[in-house]
């Protein structure tokens, strides 16, 4: 038996009171059932379990040629899509990973170099995300950059991690149009589009 008292940062709610940490298992990332106290809103309690699995935070960037319009992403086999429906589970996505031991923004500028080929100079942060609340704890820090055609490198990840990454640069119009159709799917990159089309590089209209 464990309580929130005793669980560093997690007594910041009255409303919830921690019971019990279970490990279910920790042979990728880290796979806890918690049993908690929780308030409702008309004053009543009721003792409920959640699973939580924690992969650590992580990092993404929408690169983005200012000049030619265009962005990079990469494509990736992704097996959790494709034993729930994709097609192939080959996703599009903005260039990301996790931060291990890094900053975000240091962790952010690795991946993209290791994924993308690109050299960040200038990072815009943009926002912060849970994407699956329900269940997953990570944090999505999520940046924006310009890259420059000409200095592109080659990309594609590491072989020694197993990666297999394609560089995809596309236009802007397309890859929003990409999201309609359901060729882009993944939730950070899907965001970054909507951002950059609306508040960001590629928005046609004056702030409101």
């Amino acid at each position: 038996m464990t309580s929130s008292t005793s669980v560093p940062g997690l007594d910041r709610n009255p409303r919830v009171r921690i019971t019990n940490v279970e490990l279910l298992a920790s042979a990728w990332h880290v796979l806890r059932r918690t049993t908690f106290d929780y308030r409702h809103g008309d004053g009543h309690w009721t003792t409920e379990q959640r699973e939580t699995y924690d992969r650590g935070n992580g990092a993404t960037v929408l690169l983005y040629d200012p000049v030619g319009g265009t962005v990079l992403l990469t494509r990736q086999f992704r097996y959790p899509v494709y034993v729930n429906g994709h097609p192939d589970g080959m996703l599009l996505e903005t260039a990301a990973g996790q931060l291990d031991e890094d900053d975000a923004e240091t962790a952010i500028r690795r991946e993209a170099e290791e994924e993308a080929g690109v050299r960040i100079g200038e990072l815009q942060h943009v926002f912060d995300a849970f994407t699956s609340p329900g269940s997953v704890t990570e944090r999505v820090h999520c940046y924006a950059a310009p890259y420059d055609p000409a200095d592109r490198g080659e990309g594609g990840g590491l072989a020694e991690e197993g990666e297999d990454i394609e560089v995809v640069e596309l236009p802007f119009p397309a890859a929003l149009k990409m999201i309609e159709t359901g060729e882009i799917a993944d939730a950070k990159t899907i965001m970054l589009l909507q951002w950059a089309a609306l508040r960001g590089p590629f928005r046609t209209a004056p702030d409101a």
